[in-house]
């Protein structure tokens, strides 16, 4: 590759990754300015800077206070998270190192739920919520999200388990491991990086998950995305006050994918984008 290609190339990624920054960018500025200055059209880059939006956001003005709901969508992602892993693992494991009858078709299986309208699904599911008394309860959100993001797991784990050398998997159960040890002291290790990249992908999936939150719950298990809906009101919308309180949710997402860029890249390349 010539060096011209290649500055080139990094020109287009960095333009790229400059694209993708501005709407961040751009919400974290607006909710350092006044809900005066952050309605103009064209906005105002010289505008006072302050913290307001972020204290009304927090409760300071006398509003509600978002730390159930950050709470609840922290239980419902890293539990749902937990439990994808804890089931996909060995799924993934029949499916690719030790691998059934018509394989293929069990992944099209997984896949194929994927393909029905989440709104399809939600008038069964909310008449068994609450004939079963499971409204407003943060546990079913677990078991919602563990079920829509498993197919998914599945299909990405596979591929990465597949990577797996089968003689080590081999030399283990000629030493004796049972499967509960090849799969946790064996393939998990070799398969971390894939591991890591699809816990992030079902987290940030639960995280933002909107329309059964929306439904399914109420005082006690919203989450911090139904707590957002809450700033759209009869009275206007409050830009600088809404743009303070989607950065902050988006926090938890950014932190967790700054934090684990090294393994979603090398569990990306390893060959879930095959």
């Amino acid at each position: 590759m010539s060096v011209l290609r290649r500055n080139g190339l990094g020109l287009m990624a960095w333009l790229a990754g400059i694209v993708f920054f501005l709407p961040i960018a751009w919400m974290a500025l607006t909710s350092l300015h006044s809900e005066q200055d952050a309605a103009t059209n064209p906005p105002s880059f010289s505008a006072a800077l302050t913290l307001d939006g972020y204290r009304e956001f927090f409760g300071s003005g006398g509003g509600a206070s978002p730390w159930p709901s950050l709470v609840n969508s922290t239980v419902a992602s890293l539990a749902s998270t937990l439990l994808v892993l804890v089931l996909a693992l060995p799924a993934a494991y029949a499916l690719s190192v030790r691998p059934v009858r018509r394989w293929t078709d069990v992944l099209f299986f997984f896949l194929s739920t994927k393909m029905l309208p989440v709104v399809a699904g939600l008038l069964p599911v909310y008449l068994f919520a609450r004939d079963t008394g499971l409204l407003d309860n943060i546990w079913l959100l677990v078991v919602l999200y563990t079920s829509m993001n498993l197919p998914i797991a599945v299909w990405m784990m596979q591929s990465f388990l597949s990577e797996v050398p089968p003689a080590v998997i081999e030399a283990a159960r000629v030493d004796g491991a049972r499967l509960p040890t090849v799969l946790t002291r064996v393939v998990a290790p070799i398969a971390l990086p894939g591991i890591a990249a699809t816990a992030l992908i079902c987290f940030i999936f639960s995280w933002n998950e909107l329309l059964f939150a929306r439904v399914l719950t109420g005082v006690v298990a919203g989450t911090a995305p139904v707590f957002l809906t809450g700033f759209i009101t009869s009275q206007g919308l409050f830009l600088a006050k809404v743009c303070a309180a989607s950065l902050v949710v988006s926090l938890p997402v950014l932190a967790a994918g700054f934090a684990a860029q090294d393994k979603l890249v090398q569990g990306l390349s390893l060959g879930a984008v095959k």
